[in-house]
């Protein structure tokens, strides 16, 4: 059964509200505070405390630290990421929350992404903020994240750079593409952590998707707003079996290529895959004057597209990248191994809109199994389909 999490942004969404209802929701306290431990920042600690917003429960999370006047840049932040004691799939999504804030600060102040200086993002409760929640985001485990449409207040906030409109200048750059709804608070309800959390997270954005709630958690805000409760709500569940396949908005990337060697090709194919891809592939094309070429091909979500297009301008010779949106539809999907004469093989079932299952072995599974038992790759895969043919009779 495919797990759902959908976040309610009606007020909006900042770093320590995520955290927050990560907690309520059952993501423990203690798992946590061992991996932000990691991080060596001395004296780092995430508390929560439960409190009340207009009424209505909430936990309200907080970050400890000693007091630091450093601003950090995107490389000592990775360093911090990098000598911790994180998964390697806590790492990749904390610096990707991280990439996506700095590749907005590049774009609002006009310098290279390596020369951005965090100011209050660097800060130590900021950085606990974005790690501690792609900690218990993997510490979820849920195969899809969607997300209300987001207020993002009204007024004016002070920065370290002067007095700015909500939304702050990194927000409105992270929320491209993302729907927007307005309301009458006076503050800012979305912060660049939250909005940075939100588009790494959340594969679509519009009403709840068809599910079955199974817990709920809330993460409150700072204030109490006398207009609504201060609270982000996360649902988490289980996809309803006969919902239609869920449709996506994402971007398709592409680049033609007719003077690039092979093997930087492959490269740039891996480090795209790194990046948040959700599928690359390439095309031979021939280009004016009969130039034999390869069209490089990039799906992705909206809030990576940027992220994307940088590392096509850095790792081949393009001048020149087409960015498209399209609109994808996904099957209802999970794990599932079966047993074969060669040991267990893992893959995936979709279901189509009938309810009828549809099993796909995966490759690598299948290439061990006839690696270490020496029979042909094409007698896996097929020992395989027969296994959940016969287990799903």
């Amino acid at each position: 059964m495919t797990k759902i999490a959908y976040l309610d942004c009606g007020s909006g969404i900042s770093g320590d509200m995520t955290l927050a209802a990560l907690i309520d929701i059952g993501v423990g306290l203690d798992n946590l505070n061992q991996a932000l431990g990691s991080l060596n920042i001395p004296g780092l600690e995430l508390r929560a405390v439960e409190v009340k917003r207009r009424g209505f429960r909430a936990i309200r999370a907080t970050v400890e630290a000693e007091p630091e006047h450093e601003h950090r840049n995107l490389r000592q932040i990775r360093a911090l990421i990098d000598g911790s004691r994180l998964s390697e799939r806590q790492k990749n999504l904390a610096l990707r929350i991280f990439n996506l804030l700095g590749k907005a600060e590049s774009r609002v102040h006009g310098i290279p992404l390596e020369q951005v200086h965090f100011h209050e993002v660097g800060a130590f409760d900021s950085i606990a903020d974005v790690v501690g929640s792609a900690v218990g985001w993997d510490l979820l485990g849920v195969d899809r994240v969607a997300a209300s449409p987001v207020p993002t207040g009204r007024g004016t906030i002070r920065i370290a750079h002067g007095e700015c409109t909500i939304p702050a200048p990194a927000t409105a750059e992270l929320l491209h593409g993302v729907p927007l709804v307005k309301s009458p608070i006076e503050y800012e309800l979305t912060t660049p952590t939250g909005a940075a959390i939100l588009v790494a997270l959340a594969e679509s954005f519009g009403p709840m998707p068809a599910m079955k709630i199974k817990r709920i958690g809330y993460g409150a805000g700072k204030r109490d707003f006398p207009q609504r409760p201060n609270i982000l709500r996360l649902l988490v569940g289980e996809a309803v079996e006969d919902a239609p396949p869920a449709a996506e908005d994402v971007c398709i990337i592409e680049t033609n290529l007719d003077d690039e060697r092979g093997e930087i090709v492959a490269h740039c194919i891996a480090r795209l895959w790194q990046t948040g891809a959700l599928d690359v592939y390439t095309t031979p094309i021939g280009m004016k004057k009969d130039r034999p070429a390869v069209k490089l091909s990039v799906v992705c979500r909206p809030g990576d597209a940027a992220l994307i297009e940088d590392v096509l301008f850095a790792e081949t010779t393009t001048l020149g990248i087409r960015r498209i949106s399209a609109a994808r539809t996904v099957l209802r999907r999970e794990p599932c191994t079966v047993e074969t004469p060669w040991g267990p093989v893992a893959g995936v079932i979709g279901w189509r809109g009938d309810g009828s299952p549809r099993f796909s072995p995966e490759y690598e599974a299948c290439r061990r199994a006839a690696m270490e038992n020496d029979v042909p790759l094409r007698d896996v895969y097929e020992a395989a389909a027969k296994a959940f043919a016969e287990r799903n009779g």
